[in-house]
């Protein structure tokens, strides 16, 4: 870490805690040069890519709106917290490790679709009809006789 008062490369950490529930780290740091003491915060930085709407409008990625929908669409399921979570946890990383920053909400809707396929048929089909806007039950019926195939 490089010096704010004399710019010296060479600094040491004189302490370290944790502070905001655990999700920053404080540390208190000494310029070997100048011995002038300063302190800097560390946090993870996550690049989720923020999510372009079917309008154009662009919106930061919200993981509550995530587990929201996904949730509404397990009500009353008998799927296990764990797998939900997993679901979830990996959504997020393939949004992370895509390394783009933007994702539209299509394809973030097609890869929640997939998460609940594989959780519960039911809730997969709850969220599709919903997601995909079904305007009457051919839409359903196919969809089912197309979840049965599979």
């Amino acid at each position: 870490m490089r010096c704010p008062f004399c710019t010296a490369q060479d600094t040491r950490v004189l302490d370290s805690r944790l502070i905001n529930e655990g999700d920053q780290v404080r540390r208190r740091r000494e310029c070997n040069v100048c011995k002038e003491r300063f302190t800097t915060f560390e946090t993870v930085e996550l690049a989720i890519p923020s999510v372009i709407k079917r309008n154009g409008i662009r919106e930061p990625f919200e993981e509550k709106k995530l587990r929201s929908g996904m949730l509404k669409a397990l009500e009353k399921r008998p799927v296990d917290s764990n797998a939900i979570e997993a679901s979830l946890n990996r959504i997020k990383k393939e949004l992370m490790d895509r390394g783009e920053r933007e994702i539209s909400a299509k394809e973030l809707g097609e890869k929640i679709m997939q998460a609940l396929r594989t959780l519960d048929h039911v809730a997969y089909v709850r969220f599709a009809s919903v997601y995909r806007s079904f305007q009457d039950v051919s839409e359903f019926t196919d969809m089912i006789e197309d979840l049965q195939k599979k």
